[in-house]
């Protein structure tokens, strides 16, 4: 069974599944690309097969697994496996987060959210958590670290959530259905 799309006039190949490193995204053009690890040509990342997987960013440098398609116009990602955040920064704690550990936050629930406002270049954001009165903020390095370089007004997520000295924050963002893929 083959899936993806091909442009008129180009039989694509079999499909292969690849893990890279995001070089770059970018969501105003739609697309990125993709290093290839087994160092193959660069893979196109084309919005679309990025928000079925449930997101409209991804972080550069953040580790990926794809479905790729080889056309003679080059290599493209049809399917997104797998996104895990850029890893190997040495990074400043973040001062909100308290001292919860990696694995307390990974404990901590999952809360299905829409994006109320996100910008990029204030850094922070806040969404709005299913049946919650009150706003998450999301803070620019949260989601760096969660994977994604930018966030829609009324973007599904799950947030995993800390109550903070200023009220509820993120500490970590992940795609909308992530809740469902872990329960694979």
């Amino acid at each position: 069974m083959q899936t993806g799309w091909k442009m008129l006039g180009e039989s694509p190949e079999v499909l292969s599944e690849i893990t890279g490193e995001v070089k770059w995204f970018d969501p105003v053009k739609g697309f990125g690309f993709i290093l290839d690890q087994g160092g193959g040509p660069d893979i196109l990342l084309h919005a679309n097969v990025l928000r079925n997987f449930g997101q409209g960013s991804v972080a550069d440098h953040a580790q990926i697994s794809v479905k790729v398609q080889t056309t003679p116009r080059g290599s493209q990602a049809v399917e997104v496996l797998t996104i895990e955040p850029p890893e190997g920064e040495i990074v400043a704690p973040i001062e909100d987060l308290g001292d919860n550990s990696p694995e307390e936050i990974i404990a901590l629930p999952l809360e299905p959210a829409r994006v109320k406002w996100f910008e990029k270049t204030k850094g922070f954001g806040f969404a709005n958590v299913f049946e919650r009165d009150e706003d998450v903020f999301i803070h620019m390095e949260v989601l760096r670290r969660s994977g994604f370089a930018d966030l829609a007004p009324g973007e599904a997520v799950c947030l995993r959530v800390i109550e903070g000295k200023r009220g509820r924050m993120a500490a970590q963002v992940l795609a909308w259905d992530a809740s469902s893929r872990q329960s694979r």
